[in-house]
C-alpha cells in the first residue's frame, strides 16, 4: 500500500510539474502588470484592481507599418505585457513584422513560447530547425493568408521572397516570450564570448570571428 501510495504522489507531481512548466492558469478574472512596484516575483505584480481602467487592457498602433530600414530590412513591433499590460498571466503576446523586399527577421529563438505566424501581405520564406543531432531544417514559403507554427525553443526565421514589403503577425503563447537573436547572442554577447572558442565552435580562423564580432 505505501508503494502504491508514493506511486501516486510521484506520478501526482509529474502531472503538477507538466502542468505549470510554461505560465499557469491565472487564479482571478485578471491581474494586470504594475510596473511601478518594486517587489520580484515570475512575472509582474498585480495592480491593485480597483485602479484598473480600459487602457491597461488596450493597444493602439499595430496597423502602423514599421521602419525596415536597417541591416536585416525587417521590424518587429511587439505587443507582450510590456505593451499591454493586461495581459500579465494570461499566457499570450503578438507582434507585427514588416519586411522589406528580401529582408530577414534573422534565426532567433523564444525561450517560453511557440509561435504561430500568419501572413498578411506578399510571401515568406520561412522555416525551423530541429535540435540535436538531427538539426533538420523544416521550410515552406507562405503566401498571403497562409499560418505556419514555429514550435517553443526551436531556431527560426523569415524572409520576405518577393519584390514588394510584406506583414505578417504572430501569436506567441507566453506574455513575455523572449527573444534570441543567434547572431547577437553569439557575436554580441558583453563581455564577449572568447574569439578563441567561437572560431573552434564554427571552425574558421579567429580574424573572422573577431570581424563579426566588430557588427555586433
Amino acid at each position: 500500500m505505501a508503494t502504491q501510495v508514493a506511486l501516486f504522489v510521484i506520478v501526482a507531481l509529474g502531472f503538477c510539474c507538466l502542468a505549470f512548466a510554461f505560465e499557469p492558469k491565472p487564479l482571478q478574472d485578471f491581474c494586470v502588470a504594475d510596473p511601478t512596484s518594486s517587489a520580484r516575483v515570475n512575472g509582474l505584480v498585480c495592480k491593485n484592481p480597483m485602479l484598473v481602467q480600459a487602457n491597461d487592457f488596450s493597444f493602439s498602433g499595430l496597423h502602423l507599418p514599421g521602419n525596415t530600414t536597417n541591416p536585416v530590412g525587417s521590424r518587429v513591433t511587439p505587443v507582450t505585457v510590456t505593451q499591454l499590460p493586461g495581459l500579465n498571466t494570461l499566457g499570450i503576446s503578438m507582434v507585427r513584422i514588416d519586411y522589406a523586399p528580401w529582408g530577414i527577421n534573422p534565426p532567433h529563438t523564444h525561450p517560453r513560447a511557440t509561435e504561430v505566424l500568419t501572413v498578411l501581405e506578399g510571401s515568406l520564406q520561412v522555416g525551423f530547425v530541429t535540435s540535436n543531432p538531427d538539426n533538420h531544417h523544416i521550410t515552406k514559403v507562405l503566401q498571403k493568408g497562409d499560418v505556419f507554427v514555429f514550435p517553443v525553443g526551436l531556431i527560426h526565421y523569415q524572409r520576405s521572397v518577393g519584390y514588394g514589403n510584406a506583414v505578417a503577425i504572430a501569436a506567441l503563447s507566453s506574455q513575455n516570450p523572449g527573444v534570441i537573436t543567434i547572431a547577437n547572442a553569439v557575436f554580441g554577447s558583453k563581455p564577449d564570448i572568447g574569439s578563441d572558442i567561437l572560431a573552434k565552435a564554427f571552425q574558421v580562423d579567429k580574424s573572422i570571428v573577431d570581424q563579426l564580432q566588430t557588427k555586433f
